[in-house]
């Protein structure tokens, strides 16, 4: 499994920002996929996640209604709309074929859509930072 996550930067509250994420190494298509963020101290939080063919999508309470995520299959790619951002988005956020069930705290982790086992093969992430 190879993810590179991509798009983030530093904008201000109520701004967008659109991440995206190249998938290599496995077979993309086949699998849930998730974007998951990381504040420092607080372990991993997942944001979002969408089915195999893209047609229903779910959403962490804080961000619903204004994060979309979506999926080309063709290109293995993934992608999360962000408008509305607020200060607390400010966050490392990473793709994964993970599960929406991740457990947070130090220590926390995310189940792999692919083996069920806790998952490790995380990215580089990008940084979203939110301030005015």
């Amino acid at each position: 499994v190879h993810l590179v996550e991509s798009g983030g930067g530093s904008v201000q509250p109520g701004g967008s920002l659109r991440l995206s994420c190249e998938a290599s190494g496995f077979a993309f298509s086949s699998f849930y996929m998730s974007w998951v963020r990381e504040f420092p101290g607080r372990g991993m939080e997942w944001v979002s996640g969408i089915t195999r063919d893209g047609r229903d999508a779910t959403y962490d309470y804080s961000v619903q209604g204004r994060f979309t995520v979506s999926r080309d299959n063709t290109k293995d790619m993934l992608y999360l709309q962000m408008n509305n951002l607020r200060s607390e988005d400010t966050a490392l956020y990473y793709c994964a074929p993970v599960l929406n069930d991740c457990t947070g705290g130090p220590g926390g982790y995310c189940r792999s859509a692919i083996t069920g086992t806790p998952y490790n093969m995380w990215g580089p992430g990008t940084q979203v930072t939110v301030s005015s």
